[in-house]
């Protein structure tokens, strides 16, 4: 059954690289960057997802399957998900907030590590303690996205200000919902199989890679189709 989910991942990656690609050889006043971070992304996840499916990328590790491929996919993903977002931020301004960029990232690398190395912990203090660690750099992100970078967003005219709005609020949504799987998964307290819990991932992903990329893309290319996008 788990296979079965990490197939369907797949197709929904390669769907969305066909999706962003078309949209791409007709872009409606959007940057062509924009597309290929949308490119990027179910382009690397899907890979990783497809070594899954395959019967690879993952270990037996304190009593659990760990997925280690899926933090390989992260610690790429997000960050571009990241650099989407900031692109929607800055989208009519005269410049990229690119060092800001690196502090979400570098934050964003922290919620992925401090997972990954509590799934390898076999001491439970010790993983809770790296899940807490996690969970506080994601607060972290959460308040940059919110803080600095909004500010940023608000300095443009009002509609793409409330395209980021959007777009910030169903990442911010969709990605609350990875440490809580992960606590009541295996890693955790042990509520969600492993099965479940993949079952879960794989949604969550689905609509949080290609999912938000729709949203955030779509919403740029509706203003530009009603005159309201301005490119720099």
């Amino acid at each position: 059954m788990t296979e079965w989910w990490l197939w369907m991942y797949v197709a929904a990656m390669a769907g969305g690289v066909v999706l962003f690609s078309r949209w791409r050889a007709d872009p409606r006043g959007v940057p062509r960057s924009e597309y290929r971070v949308a490119i990027a992304i179910p382009l690397w996840s899907g890979s990783w997802y497809l070594l899954m499916a395959l019967g690879g990328g993952r270990t037996e590790v304190a009593g659990h399957t760990l997925y280690w491929a899926r933090y390989v996919d992260w610690v790429v993903t997000a960050p571009l998900l990241l650099v989407a977002l900031m692109l929607t931020a800055t989208h009519s301004l005269p410049g990229r907030c690119w060092r800001l960029m690196g502090v979400l990232a570098g934050a964003n690398v922290v919620v992925i590590l401090s997972g990954l190395f509590a799934d390898l912990t076999a001491d439970g203090a010790a993983r809770y303690t790296l899940y807490a660690i996690g969970v506080l750099a994601l607060l972290a992100v959460y308040a940059l996205i919110w803080g600095p970078l909004r500010a940023h967003a608000h300095r443009q005219p009002e509609e793409i200000a409330g395209v980021y709005t959007e777009a910030a609020l169903l990442l911010s949504a969709l990605w609350a919902g990875y440490p809580v799987f992960w606590i009541l998964g295996p890693s955790g307290v042990g509520l969600f199989s492993s099965a479940t819990t993949s079952l879960l991932l794989v949604v969550l992903s689905i609509v949080s890679k290609v999912g938000w990329s729709i949203l955030d893309l779509g919403r740029l290319r509706a203003l530009s189709a009603r005159g309201r996008l301005t490119v720099v």
